[in-house]
């Protein structure tokens, strides 16, 4: 609470001046930032199951997965700071930037749940990225070696989610059900990623996910409700809390040097 003057109340120290966020980003460098933060926050959520996985093997596989989502994010940030030429780096994009200022898809922000719940989040994930690299590695625009490079990477993160599905689907009784109630609940946010120029992708993200998901005898929820948003800024309440415990340490201490 301010005086009249400008001034805090009670002690004639000048009020602080309210924080200010950056001008939104726009065009290609709008479209690095949300690859970039799609990438950053599943590898924050991939990064809790360390030393919670089942196995450790699982354990192992789950956290090389999260490192490679945040190589690919540190990479985008950079491009994306280089071409938007206004001094910022890549800390500045993942560390000081609010939720309303996060363009990451939805699903992605989502709680891992059980083990069943994390493997259907990554296989519609997984079967979308692919899709995304590959277009991206030939456009020869600045994302063009990121892609490429992620690409690799994504193919396995594929191979991994889908297998896990399978065996988990056409498992046990108890196992098919987490999977099936996963897949209820993730699949209304699957719409988004086909948003605007991505919605060349959904074909053959679907013919990838529906073959996946009939070898693990799943069911495809019907005519389901669509949940949109996080590109513009607008988030679940997850989100929050999620940048809230990753972001504490440079927000406390900014400019800290290791």
């Amino acid at each position: 609470m301010s005086d009249a003057d400008g001034s805090a109340a009670g002690d004639g120290r000048p009020a602080p001046a309210a924080p200010q966020e950056a001008p939104a980003p726009e065009g290609e460098v709008a479209r690095l930032l949300a690859h970039a933060d799609d990438n950053l926050i599943l590898s924050q959520r991939l990064g809790e199951w360390i030393s919670n996985a089942p196995e450790l093997e699982i354990d192992i596989a789950l956290a090389n997965i999260a490192l490679d989502h945040l190589g690919v994010a540190r990479a985008l940030y950079t491009c994306a700071a280089e071409l938007e030429g206004a001094g910022r780096a890549e800390d500045d994009l993942a560390m000081f930037r609010s939720e309303r200022e996060f363009t990451n898809a939805l699903l992605v922000e989502q709680p891992n749940g059980d083990f069943a719940c994390t493997m259907i989040r990554q296989l519609l994930f997984d079967a979308y990225q692919s899709e995304l690299w590959d277009d991206l590695s030939k456009s020869g625009g600045e994302a063009a070696g990121i892609a490429a490079k992620a690409l690799k990477e994504a193919s396995y993160h594929l191979r991994f989610s889908s297998r896990w599905v399978i065996r988990l689907g056409d498992g046990t009784e108890e196992s098919r059900q987490r999977a099936q109630t996963a897949l209820d609940e993730l699949w209304l946010y699957t719409g988004e990623l086909f948003e605007g120029d991505a919605a060349r992708y959904r074909g053959a993200w679907g013919a990838v996910v529906e073959g996946v998901l009939a070898e693990a005898t799943l069911e495809i929820p019907a005519g389901a409700h669509q949940h949109t948003g996080g590109r513009s800024g607008f988030h679940t309440e997850h989100l929050g809390h999620l940048l809230a415990e990753m972001q504490w340490v440079q927000r406390s201490y900014p400019g800290l040097k290791w």
